[in-house]
This record gives structure tokens, sequence and C-alpha cells, in this order.
């Protein structure tokens, strides 16, 4: 059974010139303990989709149909106040840029206590204790001492592992990691992967993985959805996704990676860009850069069609005569 159903998700920006739809009929789901990665270029629509699962819209932005259900409870039409618990207590949210999550005036050991006081039925002294632990699980040296130091005192690397440890801090079924290796390093990028799987695999959490970067969701994910212009272009497997790329969208990211093994003076690249949300093309929002579209591209716009790993692609429409 599905931990996270998404279905139909649709986000739409009113604004002076007309609705302007951010997501467009997004649908996936997420098993307990599965780690999903959510791919595309920057404007694809990863991060709202994952700031309207943890109830964070920016407004004027609305769910404006579709649902979200966790845990067999629909949550995306829940009051405020609901929300707020169910946001810390099933939900666990790690951001980019960890020193937006965390308050500069009070120490780390304070906000981890708040945290796990607001969502479980624990003394101080043993919020406390939970706290260390968390600190300690998540690779903090000397976590006893280090818990009562502020967010400036720790490197960078290790004030993300400060918020792994909040967002795993009232023992969430599900984690949205938004960017969270972005602002980090190469080797400490690879810790914080390591770290984010051994959590979630010894605390079975389910964790939704937004980012842009294909070897990370290669390292670290079970299955991966690519998306493009507010829609799931595809999605599967991972090692059927990166070896066998059948969007053409999706063989465009791939080709797009440095092969080490293979001497070439010029990079592959996607030529275009992605479509501002007031100008998106009809038919398939990729058509006008897509190498493989033909005539029903620009006229008709794909579901979700099964083919191996599910693809949003006229060119995977077993029922329709494909061009010459």
């Amino acid at each position: 059974m599905s931990l996270l159903q998404v279905q139909d998700l649709v986000v739409e920006f009113p604004s002076r010139r007309g609705t302007l739809r951010a997501l467009d009929h997004v649908s996936f789901e997420i098993a307990p303990g599965e780690i999903l990665g959510v791919v595309g270029e920057s404007g694809a629509g990863k991060s709202l989709t994952g700031a309207a699962i943890i109830g964070l819209l920016e407004p004027p932005g609305r769910i404006a149909s579709g649902q979200i259900v966790l845990e067999g409870e629909r949550i995306d039409n829940l009051p405020f106040e609901r929300m707020r618990h169910i946001r810390g207590r099933k939900i666990g949210a790690i951001f980019q840029d960890p020193l937006t999550s965390l308050n500069p005036l009070y120490t780390i050991g304070r906000q981890l206590i708040e945290t796990i006081q607001a969502h479980l039925p624990v003394s101080t002294d043993e919020a406390r204790r939970r706290a260390v632990s968390l600190l300690e699980d998540t690779g903090i040296p000397a976590a006893a001492e280090r818990i009562d130091h502020y967010p400036h005192q720790f490197s960078g690397g290790m004030r993300q592992r400060v918020v792994i440890a909040l967002a795993l801090a009232a023992e969430p079924k599900l984690i949205v990691a938004d960017e969270p290796t972005t602002a980090l390093d190469v080797s400490i990028q690879a810790q914080i992967i390591q770290l984010l799987k051994r959590v979630c695999k010894d605390r079975g959490a389910a964790v939704m993985l937004i980012t842009h970067d294909m070897g990370v969701i290669a390292e670290t994910c079970d299955r991966v959805a690519v998306m493009y212009a507010g829609r799931v272009a595809e999605i599967g497997p991972v090692h059927e996704v990166i070896h066998q790329p059948a969007h053409p969208y999706t063989m465009g990211l791939m080709a797009a990676i440095p092969d080490i093994t293979v001497d070439r003076e010029r990079l592959n690249q996607i030529d275009g860009a992605m479509p501002r949300l007031n100008a998106i093309p009809s038919g398939c929002a990729y058509n006008p850069r897509c190498p493989r579209a033909f005539d029903r591209c620009t006229r008709e716009r794909p579901d979700l069609l099964n083919a191996g790993a599910t693809r949003a692609c006229w060119l995977h429409d077993a029922n329709a005569e494909m061009p010459a």
C-alpha cells in the first residue's frame, strides 16, 4: 500500500492577466521506506510539488484540483492548524539552505527540544535525550556538548545534519527533501546523501528527494520522476530511466551528463529553454525542443502511457500510428 498518493494535482497562480497553471495534473505514489527522486530543470515544478505536499504553497498559489493522500487521509484540504500538526508529526522537511530552517537566535538544542515536545508527549529531560541521540545519529561529533551551540557555530555540512535531525525529530513517515545538498561541496554532499539513506532505512521513512542532479538520483533513489513544465514526463525505476530513457526529454538530460570514458570536444545540450507559465505551447509542452516531435505532439497533450516505465509521450502510444 502507498504511503503517499498524489492524484491529478493542479496548482494555479491567479494573476492580473489570467490564471497561470504551474502544476498540471501531477500524479505519483511513494511506498513506505521508498526514496522517490524528482528531477528536472529549474522551473519544472519540482519544489512546487513538494511545497504543495507539506502545505507551504506561497500565496496566491493554490491547489485548484486533485488531491494529496497520506496514510489514507486526504491532507490537501485541511485547516491550517491540523496541517501544521501533520507537517511536523507525519511529514518532515529538509530545505536547500539550512540557515533558512534554523533560528539564529536559539541554540540547536532548544529548537530540537521544542520540535520534539510540540509533537510528542515527553518531558523536557526526555526530549533533550532524544535530541542528543538524533544529533549522534546524524553524525554530529560530541553531540552532548554541541547541542547547546548556535547555528553559526556549525559548518554548512553540520548545519544540514542538524536540519535532518530536526526533520526526523517527531519520527515522521515521510521526508520531503528539497535540494538538500546543493549548497554543499561534493564530499559533504556524498556524506549527507548516505546519511539520508541510512536514517530513512533505519526508521522506515519514505523520502521525496527533489534535485536537478542525476548523479544524486542514481546514487540514492529507488524510483525517479522526471518533470517538465509542471507535468511528469517519465516515471519508473531508477536503473531503467537512467540506462534506457524513452522520453525524449529524459534522453536529452542523460545525454547532457559528461562521460569521462568518451573523448569529445562539446557537451550535448537541449536547445531552447523551459517555457514560461504564460507561454506553455499547445500539445506536448516539450514539442518545440523535441528532435522527435511530429504533428500530433503539437495538437494533443499526452497522459502518462505505460511502456516499461511510464512516459508521457506519443512515441509510446501503442494504439497510434508512429511517424515515418
